[in-house]
């Protein structure tokens, strides 16, 4: 069961991390010189599709995979346990994502406009680099970076 449910988070982490790097380094830039929000949108609308359920499967299975390495919940910030370390990280990471996503979605996207371009590439390169770190984060649990 868990190395399915790796596969699984690791499938997952491929499309999210992937989707908002080909989004930071290709779109992104393009979007901003030619200030054009139907090209954002156009790659927001098309990533959602398979972004949306690739970050779902990777709470999911996240979650189960914490709970495989310490079944005590109440132990996954006790920082004197080294496995807590990449367990609270992940989820701070993902509440700064789930943050910086929400703020996009009700604030930033239903005003979006040539002008507002700027403030919706200050949530998207974040996310980018929070993304990144939960793939470093996940590589840690092998590699014991942080403890």
């Amino acid at each position: 069961m868990h190395g399915l449910l790796l596969l699984l988070h690791l499938l997952g982490a491929t499309i999210w991390t992937g989707g908002h790097l080909i989004l930071c380094l290709t779109v992104l830039p393009k979007v901003l010189k030619e200030r054009s929000v139907q090209r954002l949108l156009d790659f927001e609308s098309a990533f959602e599709k398979v972004g949306m359920p690739a970050i779902a499967l990777q709470v999911i299975t996240g979650l189960m995979l914490a709970y495989r390495l310490v079944p005590d919940v109440g132990q996954w910030f006790n920082m004197a346990n080294p496995l807590a370390h990449g367990i609270a990280a992940k989820l701070l990471l993902l509440t700064l994502t789930v943050a910086f996503a929400l703020h996009a979605r009700f604030r930033v996207i239903p005003h979006l406009s040539e002008k507002s371009l700027t403030l919706m590439a200050w949530h998207i390169i974040p996310v980018t680099i929070l993304s990144i770190l939960f793939v470093v984060v996940g590589a840690s649990f092998r590699t014991g970076w942080l403890y």
